[in-house]
């Protein structure tokens, strides 16, 4: 008995050891974490340009009586001149058995509402784009080279298919603001940068360039990659560490594995009719639909973009422009929902929707270079604004927090952009001040040196 708990041991030990071994080759294998994780995967929806909180899940009826009156108290301070209040312009209903108010351009998603979580007390530094969706996308508002949170989750917990990246990024016309620092790696090794994938297309060979090679057969391929690995290896050695050679390498491996599962995950044209008339037409409902094909084939992080073209920036004509933008996405993203839950898959995935801030209570004022004087749109916002979550670990009809009678500024429960990143971690099992990499002398991590995990709102 004794000899056969000591063969048992060795066993162990070298199993753990060859694990290592594999890992430091495979560096998206999947990895353990910290406690027992609620979920396995994230899709983020990001709303680019920053949807008005008021006009969608942040139910202010005392704003729509005082419209076109001055606000009792002074304007907070924005990016432009502001003046009275201007009231939504979209009708609110209950939903679901909790009762909350939404509005009636997102009246598919708000079916949904009993699995969502959803806080109207988030807040951010300023009000300008460019810092506010670093912070959001990488947690840092200056401009500093920072990693992204889909490659934060990469880094700590892998993926699940090896032929496929662990963090995507569909982002059509063209890249935000930003570009691709929204999905940079930084100082992480490169392998754990997102793979943006411009959705704008629809044939595989136009979404993934190269992803197939119309000279050579797979076998060929294998045998001239592992001859050039091999002259990559004795370069590294020679070189020494070298953080961008190894990256290198590994994307040579991933493109490779690639185009095995990368064609099939992509073709939506392999959902029933039934499923492509649920998720409705146009490139943002295809994305969400490619969304939910990836996570099912085991992609950890998959970040959809929408507003590039026609962000949610609307400082005029916020009526038609969130209407036309919300009516991209609303079927789309209850139909979502709708297919996780069904297959189970919600109950392991968190999905989380919002922008990098909202925008004013208050219409903005005419100002040149900034609007077209029409008074009837808002300015930026990051005073406060929502975000909603759903899925694995989320307690579903939630409103969490608050935003004063006009929505102007959270005031209860407030919720900091790294409060939010710092919950996100723990719901994929992981203590945000834990999760580190050592980088210029010292221990980096999302949060910086800041973050709480929002407790009201886990289930």
């Amino acid at each position: 008995m004794a000899a056969l708990g000591m063969a048992t041991l060795f066993a162990d030990q070298a199993t753990a050891n060859s694990s290592s071994q594999d890992q430091s080759k495979t560096p998206l294998a999947p990895k353990a974490t910290h406690f027992p994780a609620k979920v396995k995967r994230v899709i983020h929806l990001f709303m680019n340009g920053g949807p008005s909180h008021v006009d969608t899940f942040d139910y202010k009826p005392e704003l729509n009586k005082r419209h076109g009156q001055k606000l009792p108290n002074p304007n907070l301070r924005t990016e432009r001149p502001t003046g009275a209040a201007f009231g939504s312009p979209y009708k609110f209903k209950q939903y679901g058995e909790s009762g909350i108010h939404v509005s009636d351009i997102f009246k598919h998603t708000a079916e949904h509402v009993d699995d969502m979580a959803i806080i109207n007390s988030m807040h951010a530094n300023v009000p300008n784009h460019e810092p506010s969706l670093m912070l959001m996308n990488c947690g840092a508002a200056r401009f500093l080279v920072r990693p992204s949170l889909g490659s934060w989750v990469t880094y700590g917990l892998g993926t699940e298919n090896q032929n496929l990246p662990g963090f995507i990024a569909l982002c059509p016309d063209g890249y935000p603001i930003t570009e691709t620092q929204n999905w940079q790696s930084a100082f992480l090794p490169g392998i754990y940068q997102g793979t943006h994938i411009n959705t704008r297309h629809n044939s595989i060979e136009k979404l993934i360039e190269n992803i197939r090679n119309s000279k050579i057969s797979l076998k060929e391929q294998r045998s001239q990659l592992d001859a050039l690995n091999e002259l990559n290896q004795m370069h590294l050695e020679a070189s020494g560490a070298d953080p961008a050679l190894e990256a290198r390498i590994q994307s040579f491996e991933l493109a490779f594995r690639m185009q095995q599962d990368a064609a099939e995950a992509f073709d939506v044209s392999r959902e029933p009719k039934h499923v492509l008339e649920r998720y409705g037409s146009g490139v943002n409902a295809r994305q969400i639909l490619i969304a939910r094909r990836l996570v099912e084939r085991g992609v950890r992080f998959v970040q959809v973009w929408q507003g590039q073209g026609q962000p949610w920036d609307h400082h005029d004509d916020i009526e038609d422009g969130h209407r036309r933008l919300a009516g991209q996405v609303d079927k789309a993203i209850a139909a979502l929902l709708t297919d996780l839950k069904q297959s189970g898959l919600l109950d392991e995935t968190l999905v989380i929707w919002g922008g990098e801030f909202g925008r004013t209570p208050v219409v903005e004022l005419p100002k040149k270079g900034s609007n077209q004087g029409k008074i009837n749109g808002r300015d930026h916002n990051h005073w406060g604004f929502t975000t909603w979550m759903a899925g694995g670990g989320i307690k579903g009809g939630t409103v969490h927090g608050s935003t004063d009678e006009f929505g102007f500024q959270a005031i209860e429960d407030k919720v900091h952009v790294h409060d939010l990143h710092a919950t996100i971690l723990h719901l994929l099992g992981f203590d945000h001040t834990k999760l580190t990499y050592r980088h210029a002398g010292r221990d980096h991590r999302l949060t910086d040196v800041h973050g709480n995990v929002v407790s009201g709102i886990l289930a």
